[in-house]
C-alpha cells in the first residue's frame, strides 16, 4: 500500500515590532479626539499625583533650608515643679555647668523680670505695658541663637553694664521704635535702645521681649541672677546623650524638675502634619487614575464593537487571535503613555508654578514623573486587556457578514 503523501505544515505568521507600532496607533489616529478626552482622563490622574508630590517635596525643601539655618541641634531648659508643686528654680551658674558636658558647644540663658516694665515713655500710663517682657540676657546669647540684628548692634560687655536694651521685632513694633539710638522707660528710668533684632524662628519669645545685660539687671532691676531658660548647642550626634545629662548637672538631688525641649520638634511636627495631608490628596490622584483607567477601558471596548468588521477581515487574511491581542493592548498602552506624558508635565508645570508664587524651591524628584508614567502603563495594560481578549475572539466569519 502507498502511504499518503503528507501535508505540508503552513506557513507561520508574523507580526514585525514596526507593524505593531503602526497597528497600535491606527486606531487613535483614526479617531483623534475620543483618543485625547480619553488621555485626558489619565492626565488629570497623573497631574494630581505629580503635583501633589511636587508641592509637598518643595515645602519639605523649604522646610529643610529652613532647619538648616536654624540649625536642629538647640535645646531649651527650663525650671518645672517639684513634687509638692513648688516652684523650682535653675542655679545661678548654670551655664558654666552646662558648658562643661560632653558634647555642648555652647550655653546662655535669659532671665525673666517680672516686676519690670518697659514703655515708650514716661508719660505712659503704668497699666498700659502691652505685655511685653523684660529679661537679663548673657552676651552669648546671640552667638548661641544666632540672632540677626536688624539695626544697631548686640549687647556687649560695655553696653550690657550700662542701661541699654536690645528689642525684639514685635517689641520695637509695638513701640514704634525702628532704628537704634532712641530712648526707653524701663524699670523707672531711661535705657537706650543698642540693638532691634529681627524675627527669632527658634526662640519665638524674645520677639516681644527686651533684653538688658545682666549685670545693670543685677545692679538696678534686682535681678538675683537665676535664670529662668538656657539656651545650649550640642553636636548633632551627641544630641541625645547631651539632653539626657542636662537634668542631672543641672539639679543632682530633683532632675524630674528640669526640663529640656528642642524647638525645631516643632517644626518637624509641622513636616509630619503636612505629610498626612499629602497621603489624602494623593489618595484623591489615585482615584482620579483609577477614572482614567475606566475611561480607556471603555474607549478601547467601543474601539473593537466599532471595528469587528476590521478585525474579521485580518484574520481573515492570516492574522493571528495573538497579533489582535497585541494590536489592542498596545493601542492602550499608547493611550495610557499619551495620558501619563501628558500628566506628568502639567503636574510639573503646576509645581512649579506653585513654587514660584510661595518663593518655595523646585524640587521634585525625578523617580515621581518615572513613577507616574509607570503607572500609567500598568494602569492601560490592565485596561486593555479585556477588550483585546475580546477582539481576538472575534471570528473571520463577521468580515464577510453584512
Amino acid at each position: 500500500m502507498s502511504r499518503a503523501t503528507p501535508r505540508p505544515p503552513a506557513e507561520r505568521s508574523w507580526l514585525r515590532a514596526i507593524d505593531l507600532v503602526a497597528l497600535s496607533t491606527s486606531g487613535l489616529r483614526a479617531r483623534p479626539l475620543r483618543a485625547v478626552l480619553s488621555a485626558l482622563g489619565i492626565a488629570i490622574g497623573i497631574a494630581a499625583m505629580v503635583a501633589v508630590l511636587g508641592i509637598s517635596a518643595s515645602s519639605q525643601a523649604k522646610l529643610a533650608q529652613q532647619l538648616d539655618a536654624l540649625g536642629t541641634n538647640l535645646l531649651t531648659v527650663e525650671a518645672g515643679q517639684d513634687l509638692f508643686g513648688a516652684e523650682a528654680s535653675l542655679p545661678k551658674d548654670s551655664e558654666g555647668r552646662i558648658e562643661r558636658l560632653a558634647g555642648a558647644q555652647g550655653a546662655a540663658g535669659v532671665g525673666a523680670l517680672p516686676k519690670t516694665r518697659i514703655y515708650r515713655s514716661e508719660l505712659i500710663p503704668e497699666a498700659q505695658s502691652g505685655g511685653l517682657a523684660v529679661r537679663a540676657a548673657d552676651t552669648s546669647l546671640a552667638d548661641v541663637l544666632d540672632l540677626s540684628v536688624r539695626s544697631g548692634a548686640w549687647l556687649n560687655e560695655a553696653t550690657g553694664a550700662y542701661p541699654s536694651v536690645v528689642l525684639g521685632d514685635r517689641a520695637a513694633r509695638q513701640l514704634g521704635i525702628e532704628r537704634a539710638g532712641s530712648l526707653v522707660w524701663l524699670g523707672g528710668q531711661q535705657f537706650a535702645v543698642v540693638g532691634i533684632l529681627d524675627p527669632v524662628e527658634l526662640a519665638p519669645e524674645l520677639d516681644t521681649s527686651a533684653l538688658v545685660g545682666n549685670q545693670v539687671a543685677l545692679d538696678r532691676l534686682d535681678y538675683d541672677g537665676s535664670p529662668t531658660r538656657m539656651y545650649l548647642r550640642a553636636d548633632e550626634e551627641a544630641l541625645a546623650e547631651t539632653r539626657a545629662l542636662v537634668p542631672q548637672t543641672l539639679s543632682p538631688e530633683q532632675p524630674e524638675t528640669i526640663k529640656v525641649s528642642r524647638p525645631s520638634d516643632a517644626l518637624a511636627a509641622k513636616a509630619a502634619t503636612d505629610e498626612t495631608f499629602t497621603g489624602l490628596l494623593l489618595g484623591l490622584g489615585s482615584l482620579g487614575l483609577l477614572v482614567g483607567g475606566i475611561g480607556v477601558a471603555n474607549t478601547m471596548i467601543i474601539s473593537v464593537i466599532e471595528r469587528r468588521r476590521e478585525i474579521g477581515l485580518r484574520r481573515a487574511i492570516g492574522a493571528r487571535r495573538s497579533h489582535i491581542r497585541r494590536q489592542f493592548l498596545g493601542e492602550a498602552l499608547v493611550l495610557s503613555a499619551l495620558g501619563g506624558l501628558g500628566g506628568a508635565g502639567i503636574g510639573a508645570l503646576v509645581t512649579a508654578g506653585f513654587a514660584r508664587s510661595g518663593g518655595l524651591p523646585f524640587a521634585l524628584p525625578l523617580y515621581v514623573p518615572a513613577a507616574a508614567i509607570a503607572a500609567t502603563l500598568v494602569v492601560g495594560a490592565v485596561a486593555g486587556i479585556s477588550p483585546a481578549w475580546r477582539a481576538a475572539r472575534v471570528p473571520p466569519t463577521v468580515a464577510l457578514s453584512g
